[in-house]
């Protein structure tokens, strides 16, 4: 409850177990995005926009296919995954909240991976704001391309920052009889059940 920006909505603690499982190394990117949505012959349920990212500029040398994919909801996410699943004969989906945040802390305590604050020198956010007592920053106005910040200590970029990252799971207002065993909540929440998770920050977002 001491932590820096903390509110009851991240309330109870609670142990989870969260069995073995892969995530991504970096967010989607536009060029990963267009090539599986762009394969009409992989739809599941839904018609994917093969370039829906604002963003089509090159970054300090690094072409737009190397930015992560912005523009896209919930529901075209989970199309990605079953298309991603279908051309591949493997399991793709979105991760557990539980999934997402063991694998952004990679066994660490403090509010970020990083330690007990942020610098945009670590993370693409609105550096306007400060966390606590960090510093000013840069505001970048935009995404930066995956890989360019400090991984975690098991080796996943972007993990704060850059773009919001879809769960599977519903949102809830509290922890309150939340699952333990690693897997997404996905019964009805005290709020309306089209809110799905989102964690990591964005560019625009305040740290």
């Amino acid at each position: 409850e001491g932590e820096e920006g903390s509110d009851n909505r991240e309330r109870p603690q609670h142990d989870v177990t969260v069995p073995s499982f892969f995530i991504g190394k970096y967010l989607v990117t536009q060029g990963q995005w267009r090539a599986i949505a762009s394969q009409t012959d992989l739809k599941v349920e839904l018609y994917l926009d093969p370039e829906p990212s604002r963003f089509k500029e090159p970054y300090k040398g690094k072409d737009r296919w190397q930015r992560p994919v912005e523009m896209v909801n919930w529901y075209e996410a989970v199309e990605f995954c079953k298309r991603l699943s279908k051309l591949t004969g493997r399991n793709y989906r979105l991760p557990s909240e539980a999934e997402w945040e063991y694998a952004c802390r990679a066994g660490t305590t403090t509010p970020f991976y990083f330690g007990e604050t942020i610098t945009t020198e670590l993370v693409n956010y609105c550096g306007n704001e400060t966390y606590g007592n960090g510093p000013e920053g840069e505001y970048r106005n935009q995404t930066t391309p995956v890989g360019q910040f400090p991984p975690n200590a098991f080796g996943l970029y972007d993990m704060h920052g850059n773009v919001y990252e879809f769960c599977q799971d519903v949102y809830h207002e509290n922890y309150n009889e939340a699952p333990t065993d690693g897997s997404a909540w996905e019964i009805e929440g005290d709020s309306d059940s089209d809110l799905r998770v989102l964690r990591g920050g964005s560019w625009y977002f305040l740290p």
